[in-house]
């Protein structure tokens, strides 16, 4: 089977975030695709020494992560650790998620969804700040660690930055979105994020979040 490197995969999805990320290919047994397969293990075992960007970091440490990850990536085990439900709950599935560092996240938006009942009946137009909201769901998602007992309390909206609005979202759109942990200071439980949300390869949101700790 020949290998396909992320970035081509990435085009042929249509996904944003698979851009520069590692992964395990199979490959033929030929000298090309064997030395394709060695370049592309570089990234890995740079990130194994700790001398990659964040980003490289983040992605490999999605495998070390693996039964986190696995454990939240429906909506059952979403409403385990999210307090919200229906028809507030803005998160169907969580696709990355490394504790603490970022999280890939989506919201499929139907017609039956029910805020197109006012907002508008005419046209129907996700709110701005649902959109905003959804991004702030997964990025609770993000501070969820199992293996720290201070990432297992609720943490709450506590402010908005920087928000822009690119598009309109509507009825057949899947929000993608991908919250990203900038900083966190443990002693006053303030978690600062940097959020954005695609339809396809096309940017929609974007906003820096603070998140504060519940007592």
């Amino acid at each position: 089977m020949q290998s396909v490197s992320s970035e081509r995969f990435a085009s042929v999805t249509g996904s944003p975030f698979l851009a520069g990320a590692h992964s395990r290919y199979f490959c033929t047994k030929s000298p090309a695709s064997l030395h394709q397969c060695r370049r592309r293990q570089a990234p890995l075992l740079r990130a194994e020494q700790g001398a990659v960007t964040t980003d490289e970091t983040a992605v490999s440490g999605i495998e070390k992560s693996g039964n986190s990850f696995s454990a939240l990536k429906d909506i059952e085990a979403i409403q385990e650790i999210l307090p919200h439900r229906f028809p507030f709950l803005l998160l169907d599935r969580v696709v990355e998620y490394v504790p603490q560092k970022y999280a890939v996240g989506y919201k499929n938006v139907t017609a039956n969804d029910n805020f197109f009942t006012g907002h508008f009946p005419e046209r129907k137009i996700m709110p701005g700040v649902l959109q905003v909201e959804a991004m702030a769901q997964l990025g609770g998602i993000v501070m969820m660690d199992p293996e720290d007992q201070t990432a297992k309390k609720n943490f709450f909206f506590g402010g908005i930055d920087g928000c822009k609005f690119r598009r309109p979202v509507v009825p057949g759109d899947t929000l993608m979105m991908r919250v990203e942990l900038t900083k966190f200071n443990p002693r006053f439980g303030i978690a600062k994020m940097s959020a954005k949300a695609y339809i396809g390869k096309a940017l929609c949101c974007e906003a820096e979040l603070t998140l504060v700790m519940g007592k």
